[in-house]
Order: C-alpha cells, then sequence, then structure tokens
C-alpha cells in the first residue's frame, strides 16, 4: 500500500488509522518494559540478597542507562537506519535479553538486562516519532493522538506490571508453576509479548507509506541514493559491543554516576554545535524544547520513586485492603490502570477546550502536571495516619495517591512526547525525541539516589520508623514538585515567545 504522506496526514476524524497498529506494538512492549521495571527491586531484594539502599541505587543505574540510551538510538535512528528498522532492532534485543533472564535470571542477571537496556533505546524514541509524523505541524488533533498512544503504553504497563511481578512472587498461578520456576516464567513471559510486539509492527509497515524508512544520501546532482550497506551493519555490530559495557556499568553503580556527569554535558555541546547550524526562529524553538527538558528531569526524579523506593515501602508497609491486591502489582499498574480510563478523556477534553479557545497552553500543562505530582506526595504522606501499630497503612489511600499522581503525569508525559515533535527540525526529531528520554534517564539516577537515601535513614530501625522516615521523604518531594509547577506557571509568557507559533 503505497500511501503518500499527505495521504496519511489528511486523515477523517480524531484519529489516524495507523495510529491503532503503532498502538499495538507499543502496548506489547511496554508489557515488557513495565513487567520488566515492577520486578528489578523485588527480586534483587528477595533472589539477589541486595539490601534495601543497594537495590534502590541498581534500580536508578538500570533505569537511567534504558532511558540514556534512547538517546543514542534516537540518533542512529536519524542519520542511519531510519525508525523501522531502528525499531525492529531494538525488538530483537529486548527478545534476546528476556530469554537469557527466563533461562537463568539469578546467574545471568546483569547480561540479560544489558540487552533490553540497548534494545529499548533503539525501539522506544523512534515508536513515538513515528507518532509525531502521522499529524501536520499545525494539526490541533496532536495532543489527542499522543494521548490515546499514551494509553497504548499504560495497557501494557498495567497488565506487565501487575502479572510480572504476581508470577514472580507466587501470588498468581502458585498452583501451576514450580516455586523454583516462577521467576523463569516471569521474565519469559516478557520475551513472549515482544515477539507479538514485533510481529504487529512487520503488518503496521504496509500502511505507514514513507514514514520511518532509512535516511537517504544526496549527491551533489540532488538525487537520493541508500546509504552504504556497512553503515547499517556498523550500527548493529557496535550496538552489540555496547551490551558488556552497559553489564558492567549497571552492576557496578559508581560507574553510572561517571556516566552521567560526562554525558549530559557531552549531549548539551552536541546540541549546541546543532543548533549552530540552524535559523533563528529555530533555534528559539529548540531552547524552548531544552526548557521542557530540563524541568522534567525534576518530575520523573520524583515520579519514579514508583519502582524504586515504592517498590520497598508497598512490601513492607501496605496492607491488602482493596480487594485483596498485592500493593506490589498495585503499585506497579495502578497508574496505568488510572491512564487508560483517563487518557483518552484528556484528550477529548483538550479538543473540547481547543474548539471553545480555553485550551491552557503546553506551558501551564507542564505547571499542572508538578502541582497534581506534589498534591500525590502529600496523599503519599498521609498514609501514616492510617497505619498499625506495626507500621502498615492502607493500600486504598496509597492508590488514591496514585490517582492524584497521574493526573499530574497525563498534564506532562503525552504532552511532552506531543511538543518535542512540534519544537524539533526535521533533521533533529529522532535526536530530539531521544534527549527527552534522555532527561527520563538523569530523572532516574536522580530518582535511585533519594529512594537510596530514604533506605539509608531506616536502616536497623523498625517498620513504624520506615514508614515515617518513607513517608516524611514524600512529603519533602511533594513541597518540591508543587514550586517547580508555579515556577513554570510563572515563567510561561517567556517560555511562550520562545515558542511562537507552536502550541
Amino acid at each position: 500500500m503505497n500511501l503518500t504522506i499527505e495521504q496519511i496526514q489528511d486523515f477523517k476524524g480524531k484519529y489516524p488509522r495507523q495510529i491503532w497498529s503503532l498502538f499495538f506494538s507499543e502496548m506489547w512492549e511496554r508489557f515488557c518494559f513495565y513487567g520488566m521495571r515492577g520486578m528489578l527491586v523485588f527480586f534483587m531484594i528477595s533472589e539477589l540478597k541486595f539490601g534495601d539502599e543497594q537495590a534502590n541505587l541498581q534500580y536508578g543505574a538500570t533505569q537511567a542507562f534504558v532511558y540514556a540510551f534512547t538517546f543514542v538510538g534516537g540518533l542512529f535512528a536519524d542519520k542511519i537506519l531510519g525508525f523501522r528498522k531502528s525499531l525492529f532492532w531494538g525488538g530483537l534485543m529486548m527478545i534476546i535479553g528476556s530469554l537469557i533472564l527466563a533461562f537463568e535470571p539469578h546467574q545471568f542477571f546483569f547480561l540479560g538486562i544489558a540487552f533490553t537496556v540497548v534494545g529499548t533505546g533503539f525501539f522506544k524514541p523512534n515508536i513515538s516519532t513515528m507518532v509525531g509524523k502521522l499529524y501536520k505541524s499545525d494539526d490541533s488533533r496532536r495532543d489527542a493522538g499522543f494521548s490515546l498512544f499514551y494509553a497504548g503504553i499504560n495497557l501494557g504497563a498495567l497488565l506487565g506490571g501487575y502479572l510480572c511481578i504476581a508470577i514472580g512472587k507466587g501470588e498468581m498461578l502458585s498452583s501451576v508453576i514450580p516455586e523454583n520456576k516462577r521467576w523463569n516464567v516471569a521474565f519469559g513471559l516478557a520475551a513472549i509479548v515482544m515477539v507479538i510486539s514485533l510481529i504487529n509492527f512487520v503488518f503496521t509497515q504496509r500502511r505507514m507509506g514513507p514514514i520511518g524508512l532509512a535516511p537517504q544520501k544526496i549527491l551533489a546532482d540532488g538525487t537520493k541514493i541508500a546509504l552504504e550497506k556497512w553503515k547499517e551493519y556498523g550500527v548493529y555490530l557496535l550496538s552489540l559491543a555496547f551490551v558488556p559495557l552497559i553489564m558492567v556499568m549497571v552492576a557496578v553503580p559508581q560507574y553510572t554516576d561517571y556516566f552521567m556527569w560526562t554525558v549530559g554535558p557531552l549531549t548539551l555541546i552536541y546540541l549546541f554545535y546543532e543548533m549552530s547550524k540552524v535559523n533563528s526562529s529555530e533555534r528559539k524553538k529548540l531552547w524552548a524544547a531544552l526548557v521542557f527538558i530540563v524541568f522534567s528531569i525534576l518530575f520523573w526524579g520524583i515520579y519514579e520513586q514508583s519502582g524504586g523506593s515504592l517498590s520497598i515501602f508497598a512490601a513492607k508497609n501496605l496492607n491488602k485492603d482493596l480487594l485483596g491486591l498485592d500493593p506490589n502489582g498495585v503499585n506497579n499498574s495502578g497508574g496505568a490502570f488510572f491512564i487508560i480510563f483517563l487518557a483518552p478523556l484528556f484528550g477529548l477534553l483538550w479538543i473540547w477546550l481547543s474548539k471553545r479557545k480555553l485550551e491552557p497552553n503546553t506551558i501551564i500543562k507542564f505547571g499542572l502536571g508538578f502541582i497534581f505530582l506534589g498534591l500525590g506526595f502529600y496523599v503519599l504522606y498521609a498514609t501514616r495516619f492510617f497505619a498499625d501499630l506495626q507500621g502498615v497503612t492502607s493500600l486504598n489511600i496509597f492508590t488514591i495517591a496514585l490517582l492524584v499522581i497521574t493526573f499530574g503525569e497525563l498534564c506532562l508525559s503525552p504532552i511532552g512526547l506531543s511538543i518535542m515533535t512540534k519544537l524539533s527540525t526535521e533533521k533533529l526529531q529522532g535526536m530530539m525525541m531521544g534527549l527527552w528520554f534522555l532527561a527520563s534517564a538523569y530523572g532516574q539516577y536522580v530518582a535511585g539516589i533519594i529512594g537510596a537515601g530514604m533506605a539509608t535513614a531506616k536502616e536497623g530501625s523498625s517498620n513504624v520508623d520506615a514508614l515515617i522516615a518513607y513517608t516524611e521523604g514524600y512529603k519533602q518531594l511533594g513541597i518540591y514538585a508543587l514550586i517547580a509547577g508555579l515556577l513554570l506557571i510563572v515563567i510561561s509568557p517567556l517560555i511562550k515567545k520562545l515558542m511562537q507559533e507552536v502550541r
């Protein structure tokens, strides 16, 4: 089906047809990713016998490299592979990593994680960029499309986030899965769904027209030819060479410190170099994108306690008063559950407000995201007032906090994906999407450090002391989020000028 880009973008209704296919590929990939994420801290503490502080640091390091590598994946997609080949190669590496963990999670834990880190780097930024390509630059339906796409992300997160950890812990299917094989099955499930994701994407390509194809080389006479094959094969070999390096760096969190303190400045230098080659109008938009990226680091540093400190908090300080559900499963999948229902409604809300010229601009949406995040962490703080004498508190109140935090996530994350595609130049879209996820890497890194600090504060103390230490930390994070949200709203006129016609 040889569709042109104009035919794809000239769709009727609220959503382009192709977004549903990308929706399902991303859904199964997110099942794999969030299933893995939900198991990391619990597996390291219960099976690898890491301490709480070490587990938090390892978690932060692993997640930081996952998102940091999205920058590399986006760069290779822009320059050599194109979005489609990058996505397929990344999915293949994620399958290999999951199969390694399914075979022997205790012995080959960091090797399997390294494969999934590199694979996610090639997969994640490029499918988001293809969603952006379905829309014209001035299409007001773009935010609604990304909100729907975000629902797909979270349907996968809901299923993977609950099922994998529940199977690994023995909360589900314990009567049919031998105890010594539970974690093998849990990791193997992640591999199976990634196979489904890639098969779906193979059929999706027929309706994507020119979107995601490999870039071409332009000769002096203007003729376009395919890039040399050795460049493509070189990317595959280089990415495989990254695996042992990532394995060592994730296994030793101190190496992550060196990496994060190096890659950030180097990335900014490269961005400034690319900015020097664009015109003044494009440069202002890239500066605006950089403001969003910097604030997102703080957002994810607070938000991503869910995979670290909140995972330990759920295991030790929460009861099962919500329908008898496993607290870790709820922590991993609760936010995704709310997003599945709320994301389409948010998307329709933006459209409804846009038609009445009442839709808040992107900066205000970002500010609201921080405010809801702060309020959600205040609800987490409030769980201390519902605890029993053993320091065990209500899963119901905890879930309300997840709901409030979800409002914040919906104001920021899907809009962030959309604004990166709007503010980026044509030749830098993959890199800017990767930079957006690199900011998430720094957020994950900061989240691990914060979580480790909370764990250090409670070592050797009682469960009640742990509850007090964690909830006090969540209150402080709530304050930081509220301040950041108000600051964004105050400086919104300045950022609006940099964005120019982009809204």
